[in-house]
């Protein structure tokens, strides 16, 4: 079982003190906010392509990168690394081939009714105000996504004035980056 074996590595991890190598503050060093995909490809080529090591940064990983709440818990986060950890920028980081570009909620429905979801509670949803189709429906273009989650951070009225957020899309093969917006050259 997958549960056992970390269980097992980490018995192993604490004995040896291996963490000794990872310690370091709560503050991120570089006063930064990372809003990523939770993608595997970038689990560790993300921080090396943007030059951040082990406490330069807060990670916070979602589906696309997607900000798709103004009051959400992505939203919340960000505003407690502003407020309480010293951040001072935001980078929303979507990437190339993402898996909430090909979406189908129609699929993802039918898959969870295959694992036991009664259709009468996907009905009941719907009926209830919930639009589960848009809320599972991923994006078209990374580049108008990230875009707009840049926009619902820097138009948050929570948002203090001055604070730069960028929007950027990686290649998860090279790790290039590309600059969708430059929160330098923009005001709150």
């Amino acid at each position: 079982m997958l549960l056992d074996d970390v269980l097992e590595f980490n018995r192993n991890f604490v004995g040896k003190k291996e963490y000794e190598k990872y310690e370091t503050s709560k503050l991120p060093n570089k006063k930064l906010v990372v809003v990523s995909c939770m993608d595997t490809r970038l689990t560790e080529l993300l921080p090396q392509a943007m030059n951040i090591k082990n406490g330069d940064a807060k990670f916070l990983k979602t589906a696309g990168a997607v900000v798709s709440h103004p009051f959400g818990s992505i939203m919340r986060s960000i505003l407690i690394a502003i407020y309480d950890l010293n951040a001072q920028e935001v980078c929303v980081v979507g990437h190339h081939d993402c898996g909430m570009s090909h979406v189908n909620p129609t699929e993802t429905m039918r898959k969870m009714v295959e694992r036991g979801i009664p259709e009468e509670t996907i009905t009941t949803l719907q009926y209830s105000g919930i639009h589960i189709n848009e809320w599972l429906h991923g994006f078209d273009s990374v580049e108008d996504s990230v875009r707009n989650s840049v926009d619902v951070i820097r138009n948050h009225p929570l948002i203090p004035k001055g604070i730069p957020v960028h929007g950027l899309v990686i290649d998860p093969d090279t790790g290039a980056l590309e600059v969708i917006e430059n929160g330098y050259s923009r005001g709150k």
